[in-house]
């Protein structure tokens, strides 16, 4: 077990040995920080903002005139926020409205940057899209805080500044702060989750336990509501620590009190998911459609929905057909529509299993490919600046896993979302877009290394060893 490795003991004895911070030495640190900290946090925080709303007005620059968005996501998410500040329902379709769409988070955000910029009655009273882009800078700002209070309690003050800089300037961390898509809001939730439940398996108590396991949960929930595909990484990241940890009730604890803090952030959204489609749908009824994008006889790893239409025209035929014979129909139209689209990639792939394992692959290498894999860009500068910083904090990450995981679960907490979207995106479809999220807390791993196996860079400690 990695617990037992050189025979440390528990985890919190292992870190105080180490250097690491606690939680009471993070609320001392905040109280005591003097004036020049509070500074340099200051600068880091305007770098962050500045450099992405650099970004975000020069890609609005360069797009056509009559192109709001690059990706089709963008779009849906901009008019279902419209239709929210209306006072419409929440739904998406001009010809059908697909009410379990998308999960509501983003959109509700939009909503409200609709009444504070414009209403949306027209396109006179409707923000700027640059607006949507402001909104990404801010929300990434606050992940970059994240990153270093994260980074604050696994290594210490010096490395959460180092990865609070690298962050900001992250050609990836900024590019998700450029987009108007909802990993904007979600990376900030997936810190703060992690950040969360570090300090759950730190808290020296059973009190502060549960309340940061609960914090901890709602994040997740947040998450969830932004991301839907973040709904499992609770039960895909809990074994892995009851296998190579030793505290295992204290693990089930802080997993059981998260889970219902998860639970009742998502209850309002299934009550309302049931009540109109008459069955618990968790998250959306978009998973045929992501289904087959990523397997099916179209697959390539990269997205292409044309398949969509055929599939609307087939389910409607299907339905008149039902209903000439007298047969009711079961649910409701986009239920129906995501079923048959889950089934028929189902069966393709029970048919193709070599061709599903080649798209893992595929899907593999576009999502950690040093270089970008769409055309626009392939541009020199762009690929230089890519490989340039991907390559060392990957590799440097990989070495943080191996020295630091012994130390205790929040080290490994750090690598799964890694992990965790990449066995996602061997499924569905891939590119350098769905491992930008997890880059943020690899960072906290690769900035660990540099500070900590640098001599002139290394954490003092911040005790006395007693033992």
């Amino acid at each position: 077990m990695l617990a037992t490795i050189d025979g440390y003991g528990e985890p919190i004895d292992r870190n105080r040995r180490a250097g690491v911070p606690s939680r009471a030495d993070f609320a001392r640190y905040l109280m005591t920080t003097n004036r020049s900290t509070w500074w340099m946090w200051a600068g880091i925080l305007a770098l962050a903002l500045g450099v992405r709303v650099g970004s975000g007005i020069w890609w609005q620059s360069r797009l056509p005139a009559e192109t709001r968005f690059r990706f089709g996501d963008s779009e849906s998410y901009w008019d279902m926020g419209k239709g929210l500040a209306q006072g419409k329902p929440l739904q998406y379709g001009k010809v059908r409205n697909f009410r379990i769409f998308r999960t509501p988070g983003y959109p509700f955000l939009l909503a409200g940057l609709f009444k504070i910029c414009g209403d949306g009655r027209d396109a006179a009273h409707e923000p700027n899209v640059l607006c949507g882009r402001l909104l990404s800078a801010l929300l990434g700002t606050i992940a970059v805080g994240g990153v270093g209070i994260l980074g604050y309690l696994l290594f210490g003050a010096r490395t959460a500044a180092v990865a609070g800089v690298v962050v900001s300037l992250y050609p990836e961390a900024i590019a998700l702060s450029t987009f108007v898509l909802s990993e904007a809001p979600f990376c900030p939730l997936m810190v703060l989750h992690l950040v969360a439940w570090t300090l759950a398996w730190q808290a020296p108590d059973a009190k502060q336990r549960t309340s940061w396991s609960i914090a901890a949960g709602v994040a997740a929930g947040l998450a969830t509501l932004m991301r839907p595909s973040w709904l499992l990484f609770l039960p895909f990241a809990v074994p892995l620590g009851l296998v190579f940890y030793r505290e295992r009730p204290k693990q089930l604890m802080i997993a059981a009190v998260m889970l219902g803090g998860l639970c009742v952030t998502m209850l309002p959204w299934w009550i309302r998911n049931y009540q109109i489609a008459g069955r618990f749908v968790p998250t959306t009824l978009q998973v045929g459609a992501s289904l087959y994008d990523g397997i099916g006889p179209q697959a390539t790893g990269t997205s292409e929905m044309s398949f969509v239409l055929p599939f609307v025209r087939e389910q409607v035929a299907a339905d008149e057909a039902a209903t000439n014979a007298g047969e009711p129909l079961v649910g409701i139209f986009e239920d129906r529509l995501d079923r048959r689209m889950h089934v028929a990639s189902v069966a393709w792939a029970k048919q193709n299993p070599s061709r599903v394992v080649e798209l893992a692959g595929i899907k593999f290498l576009r999502m950690w490919s040093p270089l970008p894999n769409t055309a626009e860009f392939q541009s020199t500068a762009l690929r230089l600046a890519l490989a340039i910083t991907y390559t060392p904090v990957i590799l440097l990450a990989l070495l943080g896993l191996w020295k630091f995981a012994r130390r205790g679960w929040p080290y490994l907490l750090c690598f799964l979302p890694a992990v965790y979207f990449t066995c996602l995106h061997c499924v569905f479809v891939s590119s350098l877009r769905y491992r930008q999220p997890a880059m943020l807390v690899l960072i906290v791993l690769a900035a660990g290394v540099v500070m900590n196996f640098v001599p002139a860079f290394r954490e003092k400690p911040l005790r006395k060893s007693t033992s």
